[in-house]
Protein backbone atom coordinates (compact mmCIF):
# COMPACT_ATOMS: atom_id res chain seq x y z
CA UNK A 1 0.00 0.00 0.00
CA UNK A 2 1.21 3.43 -0.76
CA UNK A 3 1.65 6.07 1.83
CA UNK A 4 0.45 9.71 1.26
CA UNK A 5 2.77 11.44 -0.60
CA UNK A 6 1.35 14.51 -1.01
CA UNK A 7 -2.75 15.79 -1.18
CA UNK A 8 -4.91 17.76 -3.72
CA UNK A 9 -6.27 20.53 -2.29
CA UNK A 10 -8.59 23.53 -3.12
CA UNK A 11 -9.94 26.56 -1.94
CA UNK A 12 -13.00 28.50 -2.00
CA UNK A 13 -14.61 31.76 -0.15
CA UNK A 14 -18.35 32.25 -0.43
CA UNK A 15 -20.22 35.42 0.31
CA UNK A 16 -22.47 32.97 2.93
CA UNK A 17 -22.00 32.47 6.79
CA UNK A 18 -20.30 29.40 7.81
CA UNK A 19 -23.81 27.90 9.20
CA UNK A 20 -25.30 28.06 5.69
CA UNK A 21 -22.23 26.47 4.01
CA UNK A 22 -22.41 23.71 6.36
CA UNK A 23 -25.96 23.01 5.86
CA UNK A 24 -25.41 22.53 2.02
CA UNK A 25 -23.33 19.37 2.95
CA UNK A 26 -25.70 17.77 5.41
CA UNK A 27 -29.04 18.65 4.52
CA UNK A 28 -30.10 15.96 1.38
CA UNK A 29 -32.50 18.53 -0.62
CA UNK A 30 -29.26 20.73 -0.61
CA UNK A 31 -26.68 18.31 -1.97
CA UNK A 32 -29.48 17.69 -4.81
CA UNK A 33 -28.89 21.15 -5.80
CA UNK A 34 -25.25 21.14 -5.97
CA UNK A 35 -23.14 18.32 -5.61
CA UNK A 36 -21.51 16.19 -8.04
CA UNK A 37 -19.87 17.31 -12.01
CA UNK A 38 -21.54 20.23 -13.47
CA UNK A 39 -24.71 19.46 -16.03
CA UNK A 40 -25.08 15.85 -14.12
CA UNK A 41 -28.29 15.49 -12.46
CA UNK A 42 -28.03 14.09 -8.92
CA UNK A 43 -30.12 12.25 -6.81
CA UNK A 44 -29.92 11.47 -3.63
CA UNK A 45 -30.10 8.17 -2.38
CA UNK A 46 -29.19 8.08 1.07
CA UNK A 47 -28.24 10.68 3.51
CA UNK A 48 -27.31 9.61 7.40
CA UNK A 49 -25.22 12.75 8.04
CA UNK A 50 -23.57 11.51 11.17
CA UNK A 51 -20.23 9.77 11.72
CA UNK A 52 -20.36 6.24 10.19
CA UNK A 53 -23.12 7.55 8.39
CA UNK A 54 -23.44 7.32 4.42
CA UNK A 55 -24.22 9.86 1.64
CA UNK A 56 -24.97 7.77 -1.15
CA UNK A 57 -26.17 9.15 -4.37
CA UNK A 58 -26.23 8.48 -8.26
CA UNK A 59 -25.37 11.07 -10.98
CA UNK A 60 -26.89 10.69 -14.42
CA UNK A 61 -26.56 12.64 -17.53
CA UNK A 62 -28.71 11.32 -20.80
CA UNK A 63 -27.90 7.58 -20.57
CA UNK A 64 -25.24 7.27 -18.41
CA UNK A 65 -25.60 6.79 -14.65
CA UNK A 66 -22.85 6.45 -12.10
CA UNK A 67 -22.83 6.11 -8.24
CA UNK A 68 -21.06 7.56 -5.19
CA UNK A 69 -20.74 6.87 -1.93
CA UNK A 70 -19.22 8.78 1.16
CA UNK A 71 -18.87 7.28 4.46
CA UNK A 72 -18.38 10.30 7.15
CA UNK A 73 -15.82 9.75 9.28
CA UNK A 74 -15.63 12.95 11.64
CA UNK A 75 -18.56 15.77 11.58
CA UNK A 76 -17.78 18.61 13.48
CA UNK A 77 -20.39 21.29 13.43
CA UNK A 78 -20.42 24.38 11.35
CA UNK A 79 -16.70 23.75 11.11
CA UNK A 80 -15.23 20.40 9.76
CA UNK A 81 -16.37 17.30 7.87
CA UNK A 82 -14.07 14.66 7.20
CA UNK A 83 -15.72 11.50 4.73
CA UNK A 84 -14.23 8.88 2.77
CA UNK A 85 -15.46 9.27 -1.17
CA UNK A 86 -15.89 5.72 -3.04
CA UNK A 87 -17.41 5.63 -6.63
CA UNK A 88 -20.57 2.67 -5.82
CA UNK A 89 -22.86 0.82 -7.25
CA UNK A 90 -26.68 1.24 -6.89
CA UNK A 91 -26.13 -0.56 -3.86
CA UNK A 92 -24.32 1.96 -2.11
CA UNK A 93 -20.85 -1.03 -2.13
CA UNK A 94 -17.24 0.41 -3.45
CA UNK A 95 -16.73 -0.23 -6.95
CA UNK A 96 -13.62 0.54 -8.83
CA UNK A 97 -13.97 3.56 -11.04
CA UNK A 98 -16.14 3.15 -13.97
CA UNK A 99 -13.80 4.22 -16.80
CA UNK A 100 -11.79 1.54 -18.64
CA UNK A 101 -8.03 2.03 -18.36
CA UNK A 102 -8.08 4.18 -15.31
CA UNK A 103 -7.10 2.38 -12.38
CA UNK A 104 -7.94 5.24 -9.78
CA UNK A 105 -8.24 4.37 -5.62
CA UNK A 106 -11.55 2.85 -4.66
CA UNK A 107 -11.51 5.04 -1.28
CA UNK A 108 -10.23 8.78 -0.73
CA UNK A 109 -9.70 10.72 2.22
CA UNK A 110 -11.21 14.00 1.81
CA UNK A 111 -11.38 16.91 4.99
CA UNK A 112 -13.39 19.70 4.68
CA UNK A 113 -12.94 22.98 7.12
CA UNK A 114 -14.72 25.93 7.16
CA UNK A 115 -13.76 29.87 8.57
CA UNK A 116 -15.59 32.53 8.53
CA UNK A 117 -14.55 36.26 8.39
CA UNK A 118 -17.01 39.00 8.27
CA UNK A 119 -19.33 37.33 6.71
CA UNK A 120 -17.09 35.11 4.16
CA UNK A 121 -16.88 31.82 4.56
CA UNK A 122 -13.45 30.18 3.08
CA UNK A 123 -13.71 26.56 2.24
CA UNK A 124 -10.65 24.39 2.22
CA UNK A 125 -10.72 20.86 0.87
CA UNK A 126 -8.38 18.42 1.11
CA UNK A 127 -8.17 14.92 -0.47
CA UNK A 128 -5.79 11.64 -0.61
CA UNK A 129 -5.94 8.11 -1.33
CA UNK A 130 -6.01 5.64 1.15
CA UNK A 131 -5.56 1.65 0.94
CA UNK A 132 -4.12 2.51 -2.50
CA UNK A 133 -1.63 0.18 -4.32
CA UNK A 134 1.14 2.30 -6.02
CA UNK A 135 -0.52 2.46 -9.75
CA UNK A 136 -3.72 3.57 -8.12
CA UNK A 137 -1.96 6.57 -6.08
CA UNK A 138 0.05 7.56 -9.32
CA UNK A 139 -3.32 7.70 -10.70
CA UNK A 140 -4.82 10.15 -8.20
CA UNK A 141 -1.30 12.46 -7.93
CA UNK A 142 -1.24 12.37 -11.90
CA UNK A 143 -5.33 14.09 -11.71
CA UNK A 144 -4.82 16.72 -9.24
CA UNK A 145 -5.27 19.41 -13.01
CA UNK A 146 -8.69 17.80 -13.69
CA UNK A 147 -9.82 17.55 -10.30
CA UNK A 148 -9.19 20.88 -9.77
CA UNK A 149 -11.25 21.60 -12.89
CA UNK A 150 -13.96 19.18 -11.41
CA UNK A 151 -14.49 20.54 -7.99
CA UNK A 152 -14.17 23.96 -9.34
CA UNK A 153 -17.27 23.53 -11.24
CA UNK A 154 -18.85 21.86 -7.87
CA UNK A 155 -18.27 24.70 -5.90
CA UNK A 156 -19.15 26.97 -8.57
CA UNK A 157 -22.48 25.26 -8.48
CA UNK A 158 -22.12 25.15 -4.72
CA UNK A 159 -21.85 29.24 -4.95
CA UNK A 160 -25.15 29.71 -6.86
CA UNK A 161 -27.56 27.49 -4.56
CA UNK A 162 -25.91 29.93 -1.55
CA UNK A 163 -26.82 33.14 -3.88
CA UNK A 164 -30.55 31.30 -3.97
CA UNK A 165 -31.07 30.71 -0.41
CA UNK A 166 -29.60 33.20 1.60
Amino acid sequence: MSTVKEQFSITRSFNAPKQLVFNAFSNAEALAQWWGPANMAIDVLKLDFRPQGIFHYSMQMGDTVRYGVFHYVAIEEPSKIEWINSFADEKGEIIQAPFPGLVFPKEVMNILTLTEENGITTLHLTGYPINANEEEAKTYYSMFASMNAGFTGTLNQLEEYLNRVK
